[in-house]
């Protein structure tokens, strides 16, 4: 369960630490789709619970179904 104090989702700012590379690299992988991560509006935002078992190794991409 997720903490009520985590938010759901992080911005690329704030996800972009958490890996080995810079924040252009960063946008770049999620423009690719490397990165999960939804567009709301014009903002982008990095499902927390997504981009974690993207760290570990366990999601292995991003579907469009994922954004409804």
């Amino acid at each position: 369960m997720t903490d009520a104090k985590e938010p759901l989702t992080l911005s690329p700012k704030e996800a972009a630490p958490m890996v080995p590379m810079g924040i252009n690299q960063f946008y770049a992988a999620v423009r690719q789709g490397t990165v999960p991560s939804l567009k709301i509006g014009k903002s982008i935002r990095i499902p927390r619970k997504r981009f974690i078992e993207w760290l570990n190794g366990e999601a292995i991409e991003s579907t469009p179904s994922d954004a409804a």
